[in-house]
């Protein structure tokens, strides 16, 4: 079979390459380097050289809270114009099947917790990062209108927030788990004591690890043929309070942690139900959090990066 990855190349990308090789396929890595998705005529190409059967969308352009509140307009436009462009192209070139990753953002800001499915449209999604989940959440529009008027199997999953090894540890752009390993593991080669993080870590997140992600996507991508969204993530939620001091406690940083009012929180909760994942496709994640912790400290540990401070 003939697998094309957007996305390929970045992090959960190059983890769900290596389930597919597992499996034993080739699959078809589009990188950022050589096609922008942005572009209709790239993303043509890419089809054209690729020649898919199986479409797996993965890129995106992303970050934590302050990347989004940077980049409101181009993470809405990016985004947008990526995704719609493969859900056209995948109709035009007859793609069997296409696989659209959304974001656990595209939620309403105050929806019940756990976060059902079918709650997605009752409500904003939480302000700093509206423009990036609005945009995620009209792909659910285009590949479910895709399917009604040209019969095109186009799923739709929405991933928890991510973590593991290869994570993007870039302060500037990275999300909350390698923002807080790699500030205690700098705090402490430096011999600094105290650590600012924003905030005042009363919201609760909930963090699925790339592994099992990847092993999800490839589950649904077997498995799984209907037009309902579905959550992907452990159904297990924990406050930024006691995220931090559980990497405090794993990297082995003793100094203070000082919490920044003035910076935003970001939506309050974040908890998925994940009913329908283990009922449609029998996904399940295996992985601990303060394993998947330990397994990503090690890795940022022994990268470059630590020791460069990149």
């Amino acid at each position: 079979m003939r697998v094309l990855v957007t996305g390929g190349g970045g992090f959960l990308g190059s983890h769900l390459v290596n389930r597919l090789r597992a499996e034993g396929l080739d699959p078809f890595v589009a990188r950022r380097r050589d096609y922008d998705l942005t572009v209709a005529a790239d993303a043509e190409r890419m089809y054209a050289d690729a020649r898919p059967e199986l479409v797996i969308h993965l890129a995106a352009e992303v970050g934590g809270i302050g990347a989004n509140r940077a980049n409101p307009g181009r993470y809405w436009y990016a985004n947008l114009m990526m995704g719609a462009h493969v859900i056209e192209q995948s109709r035009l070139h007859g793609v069997a099947k296409t696989v659209v990753l959304g974001t656990i953002c595209a939620y309403p800001k105050f929806a019940p917790v756990p976060f059902r499915e079918d709650d997605l449209w009752d409500g904003y999604p939480e302000e700093t990062n509206a423009p990036y989940g609005v945009a995620k959440k009209a792909l659910l529009v285009g590949a479910q209108s895709y399917r009604e008027q040209y019969g095109m199997n186009a799923i739709y999953l929405l991933p928890v927030n991510l973590y593991g090894p290869q994570d993007n540890f870039d302060l500037e752009s990275s999300h909350v788990i390698p923002a807080l390993i790699r500030k205690m593991i700098d705090a402490q080669e430096r011999g600094e004591r105290e650590i600012v993080l924003w905030g005042d870590g009363s919201p609760t997140r909930e963090f699925l690890y790339v592994d099992d992600c990847a092993e999800g996507i490839w589950l649904a991508a077997k498995e799984y043929d209907d037009p309902d969204p579905v959550n992907l993530g452990t159904g297990e939620e924990i406050s930024i309070r006691e995220l931090a001091e559980l990497i405090a406690e794993l990297t082995g940083y003793d100094g203070e942690i000082v919490w920044d009012t003035t910076k935003p929180n970001g939506q309050p909760r974040r908890k998925l139900d994940v009913t329908r994942a283990e009922e449609r496709f029998g996904f399940r994640a295996h992985t601990s959090l303060r394993e998947g912790l330990q397994q990503t400290i090690a890795w940022y540990r022994s990268s470059p990066l630590a020791a460069t401070g990149a």
